[in-house]
């Protein structure tokens, strides 16, 4: 090949690069508006697709009845719970500003045991007390931080609302993955034959399936079991405004941490509005659902894969740290397939100098 071939090839090649690029590029901007609400969608469908092949069976096998009817199913579990916890801030907010408008509005004096708090504890019951005594100028000292505080609260309720016409969508579009998942898992398989190994396409598209589904057990449904339980409890003791505290203590109980930095403060209140006994039985209540994860998470985390527990969790958290909620599936995805294709390299190459 002489000189100007050369230089006309590779000048092909650098404008159908370019091209390419441009087209992927475009590709991307278009589909990103939708991106999170596509990544929910398939993590929704892995998840759900063993529940899915059960009701298809109860339903003689007929595909789009059977995904009709979880798509219905699906969106009035995640509807009904949003508003009658929207119903619950709303009726509590109400009530407060009826009753502070009235000059009825009063705050019970803190328990004792409120100074023996560690760290807060002191700080605390004089707030508390503060509040207790004389309302309107504890609101008045500290109208900008009120202020301020409002404004967070009514950012993120709208935050909370686009999340929830998010998933909304993204249940939606679930339910016409899941009606043709055969299809779907061939291309994943695909996709893993052409970046990884072409003998290996479907061992890695059963590892993204399999944590996907671990990730949704492990860390949301304890978290949603946790959320519940929570709501229950505040529910039968009478708290007020128990739908934003469940919303708390559900995020919380995502980021890993433990639900009763919420239902401690929560606790506190029953303490202090109800007789001794039931407010003890509640403590212990928040003790047993805040302890939960302790033996929920071995139960779900990692059930049915090779992969260590430590690494779908360590890769969940991480992921959640650098990118939200969706981090926790797309970093364990992420930091189990490396994982796996570590220890296979590492098998290989023992076995290579096992071989010498």
């Amino acid at each position: 090949m002489n000189n100007s071939e050369f230089t006309k090839n590779t000048i092909e090649a650098a404008i159908r690069l370019v091209l390419l690029f441009l087209l992927a590029y475009w590709c991307f901007i278009l589909i990103r508006p939708f991106l999170v609400v596509l990544l929910w969608a398939v993590i929704i469908a892995v998840a759900i697709f063993p529940i899915f092949t059960k009701l298809k069976a109860v339903l003689g096998g007929r595909n789009k009845l059977a995904s009709t009817l979880y798509t219905l199913i699906a969106l009035a579990i995640l509807i009904t719970p949003t508003i009658m916890a929207s119903n619950s801030i709303v009726d509590t907010s109400a009530a407060i500003s009826e009753r502070y408008a009235a000059g009825s509005l009063e705050i019970p004096p803190p328990a004792e045991g409120v100074k023996d708090w560690p760290l807060i504890g002191d700080k605390l019951y004089l707030f508390w007390a503060e509040s207790s005594n004389n309302l309107e100028n504890m609101l008045e000292r500290y109208r900008p931080e009120i202020k301020k505080t409002g404004q967070a609260l009514v950012a993120a309720a709208a935050s909370i609302g686009g999340g929830i016409l998010q998933f909304v969508l993204s249940i939606i579009i679930s339910g016409i993955l899941v009606a043709n998942a055969a299809g779907a898992y061939k291309v994943t398989s695909q996709i893993f034959s052409r970046l990884i190994n072409p003998s290996q396409g479907q061992e890695y598209a059963d590892l993204a399936k399999d944590t996907i589904r671990s990730v949704a057990q492990g860390v949301l449904g304890v978290a949603a079991i946790q959320a519940v339980l929570s709501a229950v409890g505040m529910i039968v003791m009478g708290v007020p405004a128990w739908g934003l505290w469940s919303a708390i203590i559900l995020v919380l109980a995502i980021a890993q941490l433990p639900p009763i930095l919420v239902l401690g403060f929560v606790a506190a209140y029953v303490f202090s509005v109800a007789d001794t006994t039931p407010a003890v039985i509640f403590a212990i209540y928040c003790l047993i659902v805040s302890g939960s994860d302790g033996f929920l998470k071995p139960l779900f985390l990692g059930r049915g894969m090779n992969t260590p527990m430590l690494v779908i969790l360590l890769g969940a958290i991480g992921g959640m740290i650098l990118s939200g909620i969706i981090g926790l599936f797309v970093g364990a995805i992420i930091l189990a397939l490396g994982y796996e294709l570590f220890m296979k390299w590492l098998n290989d190459e023992q076995g290579a100098v096992e071989q010498s």
